[in-house]
């Protein structure tokens, strides 16, 4: 089946406390948002990558590839004012059929096998969001007690890349935007539609805070 992949690269990295987006943060001598694209790319050279970055990022983004001399098929579109509108702007630039997957810029540690099990599973089922089992005690916070131990075995942490089935995810994003999606899977059950859990990896972790990025440079 085609693939397209839509990489939303659009934070300011205020969480960073660094001078630019932490997209553009070098990791190993590359920039973060570099490594990400090269997983897909070393997953499926044919897919179509589309990177949505804010309109004003467009020049800064082509000095760096041409300073790191990056030459990985993509495509670049302009970001929203949310990510959901982000997203939308790139699936605009998709392709009506196949699968989309729609990731994280700063989630450069992707695997192969992690990006094989979404989509064989997305392709069976129409939806795929990878998933990993909590390892610390949980508590749900209440009015009423103030908090309440919650059995942890119910609850998994998500992450990304999300892939679906290229008309399902287009019809969800086209009924409108809510303050509660959190992530494309929440776009997409709120369209009435089940999601599909797959195997996530603890390695593919998203890089937000000075601390993520010592745990990346370690990683590497």
């Amino acid at each position: 089946m085609k693939k397209t992949v839509i990489i939303v690269a659009g934070g300011k990295g205020l969480r960073m406390g660094a001078d630019m987006p932490k997209q553009y943060l070098m990791l190993g001598g590359k920039p973060i948002l570099m490594r990400t694209v090269q997983r897909f790319y070393l997953f499926d050279s044919s897919a179509d990558i589309i990177l949505v970055l804010p309109a004003g990022h467009y020049d800064y983004w082509k000095e760096l590839c041409d300073k790191y001399s990056f030459d990985i098929p993509h495509r670049v579109v302009s970001g929203g004012a949310t990510r959901f509108h982000s997203v939308k702007n790139g699936l605009a630039a998709a392709a009506d059929e196949g699968l989309i997957a729609v990731h994280d810029g700063v989630r450069p540690f992707v695997s192969v096998e992690l990006l094989e099990r979404c989509f064989a599973v997305a392709e069976a089922k129409g939806s795929a969001i990878p998933a990993i089992p909590l390892s610390d005690s949980i508590r749900v916070i209440n009015d009423e007690h103030g908090s309440k131990a919650a059995d942890r075995s119910r609850f998994r942490l998500v992450q990304t890349p999300q892939v679906f089935d290229a008309a399902l995810l287009k019809r969800a994003y086209g009924c409108g935007y809510s303050e509660s999606f959190t992530d494309d899977a929440s776009v997409v059950e709120a369209a009435g539609a089940s999601i599909s859990l797959a195997e996530g990896d603890v390695r593919n972790i998203k890089i937000t805070t000075p601390f993520d990025l010592k745990v990346a440079e370690a990683m590497l």
